[in-house]
């Protein structure tokens, strides 16, 4: 029996705003029949497979969710089709052809569950990383079409596939199809003639320079893609869909170095007008679709699009893809916004919607805008902190503002045992989720915050245009708070005989942390980049930023757009490396952007003292000087521990969590949060 203490947002049904009607008619994938326009697009499992290659309970649940969430089709991840021509890890991602009857038991499971729920799924089966694979086994060469460079290791070469090698992948990609078949799927997606994989690297005359059948002419390059689709339409019957991940566009200027939005450039990979002659010989050979992105792994934030890019931007490209094939063009990359979507379909720019990263942020994201109830969606930030940032580290998927994702059955929300009187101290993002969990599992909860507002280094940081999701962020935290009932005193600064006269039962600490100050002798015109951000101070026609962290570049990046002259001071050799890495994606395009907007970038230069309108720096025991009107310190944080050390020793049920705790980023905020509320 359901304990109405916890809150479920699907028990009550409101009509449909009428605007997206539109996002919820069926729609037919050669023949099978899509209940809506939603697609869960494919996003690599890591984490969710064991070492037989076969699915888990954890990625058995983590699919089934988005079904529950409304969701009309699913494309799982990639599932590799062999381990021998290109050596994998064990369990790195699924495998159908390791152990089939394991594969077929477990997948099946899946494939019935997600039935229920009247969604279809497809397996996403893929021929192979070639010169992109993340790393190589010791003593093996990576793969490729042709002797090609290594996109992530310098200097390394891959070696050429023999033609008995390319029709061994392509044979047990068919054979994975059928087990696919057999294991209850509705559908396999080719991965990939996108991003750069190994069948795209077959398909681009920059990477395959091969005599052989498979290479040469446009006919042969599609060779590999070709074959596939018809030998599963042979083994599995030609009712049986096939789906070809695709990149009409590579954005490829130089091996390894992207290419920012309004750059002038010359395509050394598939330009539009091949990419649409591709699309077409695709949908002759055989295919039933096209799961349509743009980018490459060479310029990997336009395939995995960071908060920079803008909203939908592969529809142009793919309303091109649109006009010239009659089969249906799916659009992925930051496509969450259902009026964005709404007028996509409607406008013809593609057949269906494909969200991944939304879907990890809110499972129920498709069925909260069927209920009139898109309000209540919590937004993705597009940070790639959990998803890919946690793939590229071989660690399990997951999502920054949502912990449960990919744990679905571990971190399911329980009704606290006993209700309890709680104290959160803080109303950042820790403080928010935590006292949002607490609420959620029944107990008393009250917030205290210091300032007027709830949101903490939220606020700086969502104050740039490209930060939209990071406010909205904050919105839905307030949203949710009130929803729950939960006290939020704001404008209240606790101190730690309030929170004994408060006598809870438990007390959460998450105090936050403030920026870092050092003086550079006169600092009349010396800001903290919070100030400038939250417009508490103003930057100077001239300005020299101090560190080139995230909130330095960030912050450049703000100011530059503004018409701004930025200089970036940075004692380290690079920008953008402490505080962890960044996924490549986020930390290339806005390096990227920053060179782009003429952000003058000095690395390994110390600031030493300001002089009237003048910084003086140090780069190699050489001083020198940089005129500017102000100075902006972007030098990290120091957590804010005075209230837990005043109270530690007091005998009180307390945690810290958040940037009191450590500092860090916004998902250890959110996930300290999630973890210590659900033990309360």
């Amino acid at each position: 029996m359901r304990n109405a203490n916890v809150r479920n947002d699907m028990n009550t049904t409101h009509p449909m705003t009428k605007s997206f009607q539109k996002l919820f008619e069926p729609i037919a994938i050669g023949q099978c029949l899509v209940k809506n326009r939603f697609v869960m697009a494919p996003m690599g499992p890591a984490g969710l497979c064991d070492a037989d290659g076969a699915f888990t309970e954890r990625g058995i649940e983590f699919y089934v969710e988005r079904a529950r969430g409304g969701v009309g089709l699913i494309v799982t991840g990639m599932n590799f089709v062999e381990n021998e021509v290109e050596k994998h890890t064990r369990g790195a991602m699924p495998c159908p052809t390791a152990n089939p009857m394991l594969f077929i038991r477990m997948a099946r499971t899946l494939t019935e569950r997600v039935h229920a729920y009247d969604a279809k799924i497809f397996l996403q089966i893929s021929a192979g990383f070639g010169r992109v694979s993340s790393r190589v086994a010791p003593g093996e060469a990576p793969i490729g079409p042709s002797v090609v460079p290594h996109r992530w290791i310098d200097g390394l070469m891959c070696r050429a596939l023999s033609t008995d090698e390319v029709e061994r992948i392509v044979a047990k990609t068919i054979d994975a199809a059928v087990i696919a078949l057999r294991s209850g799927f509705d559908g396999v997606e080719i991965h990939a003639m996108h991003e750069g994989y190994l069948i795209d690297q077959f398909a681009m005359a920059l990477f395959n320079d091969r005599t052989d059948k498979y290479g040469g002419s446009r006919e042969n390059r599609l060779r590999m893609a070709v074959e596939i689709v018809q030998g599963i339409k042979k083994a599995c019957g030609s009712a049986f869909p096939v789906v070809m991940r695709y990149s009409p566009k590579s954005f490829i200027k130089q091996l390894g170095h992207g290419v920012v939005p309004g750059e002038e450039f010359t395509e050394l990979g598939r330009d539009l007008p091949e990419g649409l002659d591709v699309a077409r010989l695709l949908e002759k050979a055989g295919y039933d679709a096209l799961d349509s992105d743009v980018g490459s792994y060479d310029s990997w934030y336009w395939s995995h699009p960071p908060m920079y890019q803008k909203k939908g931007l592969p529809l142009p490209f793919n309303a091109e893809v649109k006009a010239v094939v009659s089969i249906p063009v799916i659009t992925a990359g930051r496509m969450d916004d259902p009026e964005l979507a709404r007028a996509a379909i409607e406008n013809r720019q593609t057949d269906m919607i494909g969200l991944a990263r939304p879907l990890l942020a809110d499972p129920r994201l498709v069925e909260k805008i069927r209920t009139g109830k898109r309000e209540t969606i919590r937004p993705c930030l597009s940070c790639h902190e959990a998803c890919m940032g946690r793939l590229k580290a071989f660690l399990t998927i997951s999502c920054a503002v949502n912990p449960s994702a990919g744990r679905e059955r571990e971190y399911a929300l329980t009704p606290a045992v006993k209700k309890k009187k709680v104290m959160v101290i803080g109303g950042g993002v820790a403080g928010c989720e935590s006292a949002r969990v607490l609420a959620l599992r029944g107990h008393e909860v009250e917030l205290l915050e210091r300032s007027g507002r709830l949101g903490g280094h939220l606020i700086p940081g969502g104050a740039p245009d490209f930060k939209e999701d990071d406010r909205a962020l904050v919105a839905w935290y307030e949203q949710e708070l009130a929803t729950l009932n939960v006290a939020v005193r704001r404008s209240t600064e606790a101190t730690a005989d309030m929170v004994r006269a408060a006598k809870a039962d438990a007390v959460i600490v998450a105090t936050g942390s403030t920026p870092k100050r050092f003086s550079l002798g006169c600092d009349d015109n010396v800001h903290v980049a919070a100030d400038v951000l939250t417009g508490r101070a103003e930057a100077g026609d001239a300005t020299v930023i101090i560190g080139g962290g995230l909130v330095g570049c960030e912050t450049a990046l703000m100011l530059v757009r503004q018409g701004r002259r930025v200089t970036i001071v940075e004692t380290l050799n690079d920008i953008l490396t402490l505080g962890g890495p960044l996924c490549h994606a986020n930390r290339d395009m806005l390096a990227d952007l920053l060179r782009f907007h003429g952000v003058d970038i000095r690395t390994g230069t110390k600031a030493v003292r300001v002089a009237g309108r003048n910084l003086i720096v140090a780069k190699d025991g050489v001083e020198e000087t940089i005129a500017t009107d102000s100075v902006i310190l972007a030098v990290g944080y120091d957590a804010n521990t005075s209230l837990f050390d005043a109270l530690q020793d007091d005998g009180l049920e307390l945690y810290r969590i958040g940037d009191a705790r450590r500092v860090s980023n916004i998902m250890y905020a959110i996930w300290d949060a999630f973890e210590v509320a659900r033990g309360i």
